[in-house]
């Protein structure tokens, strides 16, 4: 009988630093290990208010000033340029993750260099993501058909709201967020080793 091709269902948002702060590594990590992600952009701001979050800008401030140092840190350990305070956020994520949605549907390009030139548009090129036509040109980027981003609202709309629910039925509370098929769950983007370690089916790697 042959074995089971791994998933990896991928909660995120595109307005989130740390989901841009992972880069490409779960790409990577899914590619070693054959296994398929479901890319599930959702509404960061409505998950924090379900799941007992707090948006950052209701923080207290010393939680507020050491995530900005937090994410220096991982930039520096990554490599990837960041600016702490970008021009365009927090914006409208919709627009961005309903293309997202919709490229996954549609197929024919590079989903995981969409979401993550996505990311990069925001934290450090300062381009508006909610704009379209700087949606259009990320599609396009990735090698998707840039008409994409006027077509399957409804869907992607439908979509966003669903990922949303299934989000919080499934334990998630923040981004980024990994779900393998067996149900371990990994938050943030330095739990990726751990994911890593978990999908080459280890000792004590269950999640």
């Amino acid at each position: 009988m042959a074995s089971q091709t791994p998933a990896i269902d991928y909660y995120f948002s595109t307005l989130s630093p740390f989901t841009y702060l992972a880069g490409q590594r779960l790409e990577e990590i899914a590619a070693k290990h054959g296994a398929e992600v479901t890319y599930k952009p959702l509404d960061i701001m409505s998950l924090f208010a379900r799941t007992g979050g707090t948006p950052p800008k209701d923080r207290h401030p010393s939680r507020q000033a050491y995530r900005l140092v937090e994410m220096e840190r991982q930039a520096a350990r990554t490599g990837l340029p960041l600016n702490l305070k970008p021009a365009h956020w927090p914006t409208n994520a919709a627009p961005s993750s309903y293309a997202i949605i919709a490229a996954q549907k549609a197929g024919g390009g590079d989903l995981g260099a969409l979401v993550h030139a996505t990311l990069r548009a925001v934290w450090a090129e300062d381009r508006e993501i909610a704009e379209d036509s700087v949606v259009r040109s990320l599609l396009e980027g990735a090698g998707f058909d840039p008409g994409l981003a006027d077509s399957g609202l409804l869907t992607g709309a439908e979509i966003y709201a669903q990922n949303l629910e299934e989000a919080v039925k499934a334990g998630v509370f923040g981004a980024p967020f990994y779900i393998t098929q067996d149900g371990a769950t990994f938050w943030g983007q330095d739990r990726l080793d751990d994911l890593d370690w978990h999908l080459s089916g280890r000792p004590g790697a269950a999640g």
